[in-house]
C-alpha cells in the first residue's frame, strides 16, 4: 500500500470507529430507557395491587371500631384506630407513588380553569389544621385578597400546595409557624409566585437540588424522625413544570425554609 493510500485510510478508520461508538451509545440509551419504562410499570402495578387489600383492611377495621359487629372496650377501639391510622398512612404513600409514576411517564394532562388561588390555599390550610394543631403550629395566609384568577389545573395545584404545606408542618418543631404568601413577577406581572415558608430546621444549600430528586431524602438514615416516599417535592416539581412554571427553595439551617413556585395568572376579562 502506498503512502497516499495509507493516509487516505486513516480518516476512514476513525470515522468507522466513531460510528461504532455512536451505535454503542445509542444501544445503551435504548436499554436504559427500556429499563426505566419497566421500573415505572413495576411501580404502577405494585402500588395498585397493594392499594386494594389495604383499602379492605382499613374498611374492616373501621367497621369493627364503630361497633357494627359488637361492642368493644376502649383499648380495643384504640388498637383499631391505630390500624386505621397506619393503613391510611400507607394508602397516602401508595397514592404518592402512583401520582409520581403518572407524572413521570407523561400520563398526566392538565385541565386548566380560572380559579381563586387564595380560596384554594385556605381550603388546604383547613385540611391540614388538625395536623398543625397537634404540633401547636400556626399556618397563615399573608396576602392575596386582590389577586386575579389563576389559569391552571386546580387539582394539580392543590396537590403541590398540600405537599409543600405538609412538609412545612412535618419539619417545623412544636410551636412553630408556617405561612403562604404571594407576589407577582414578569414585565406585566403575568406570573404568580406562591411562597410556602416555615421557621423549621431548614436545609443546607448543598441539598437544594437533592430535595427535588425522586426518592431522595436529606436524612436517609433508618433512625430519621420523619418517614415517607421521598416523592413529595419531586411530584410538586413535575406538576409545576407541567404548567411551564418553576419551583425552587431558599433556606438556611436553623432558620427555616421558603419554597417558591410560579403559576400563570389569567388577566381580568372585559
Amino acid at each position: 500500500m502506498s503512502m497516499s493510500e495509507r493516509l487516505d485510510s486513516a480518516p476512514t478508520k476513525r470515522l468507522k470507529t466513531l460510528e461504532a461508538q455512536a451505535k454503542e451509545a445509542q444501544r445503551t440509551i435504548d436499554e436504559l430507557r427500556a429499563r426505566d419504562a419497566l421500573k415505572t410499570q413495576f411501580l404502577s402495578n405494585v402500588s395498585h395491587d397493594l392499594r386494594t387489600p389495604l383499602a379492605a383492611i382499613i374498611t374492616h377495621a373501621e367497621i369493627l371500631r364503630e361497633g357494627m359487629l359488637g361492642d368493644l372496650n376502649p383499648k380495643q377501639r384504640d388498637s383499631l384506630s391505630g390500624i386505621v391510622s397506619g393503613g391510611q398512612q400507607l394508602i397516602d404513600m401508595i397514592d404518592e407513588i402512583l401520582t409520581y409514576v403518572r407524572s413521570a411517564s407523561d400520563q398526566v394532562s392538565l385541565v386548566r380553569t380560572d380559579f381563586d388561588i387564595t380560596e384554594l390555599v385556605d381550603q388546604v390550610r383547613m385540611l391540614n389544621q388538625a395536623l398543625a394543631a397537634k404540633k401547636h403550629l400556626t399556618i397563615e395566609r399573608l396576602n392575596g385578597d386582590d389577586l386575579p384568577p389563576v389559569y391552571a389545573d386546580r387539582d394539580k395545584v392543590k396537590h403541590v400546595l398540600a405537599n409543600l404545606i405538609g412538609n412545612a408542618i412535618k419539619f417545623t418543631p412544636d410551636g412553630g409557624r408556617a405561612w403562604i404568601g404571594f407576589s407577582r413577577r414578569g414585565r406585566d406581572g403575568e406570573d404568580l409566585v406562591v411562597e410556602v415558608g416555615d421557621n423549621g430546621r431548614g436545609i443546607a444549600s448543598d441539598n437544594y437540588d437533592l430535595v427535588f430528586r425522586e426518592f431522595a431524602q436529606v436524612d436517609a438514615s433508618p433512625s430519621r424522625p420523619h418517614h415517607g416516599t421521598g416523592l413529595g417535592l419531586a411530584i410538586a416539581r413535575n406538576l409545576v413544570e407541567l404548567h411551564s412554571g418553576t419551583i425552587w427553595v431558599e433556606s438556611e439551617l436553623g432558620k427555616g425554609s421558603r419554597f417558591y413556585f410560579t403559576l400563570p395568572l389569567n388577566p381580568p376579562r372585559d
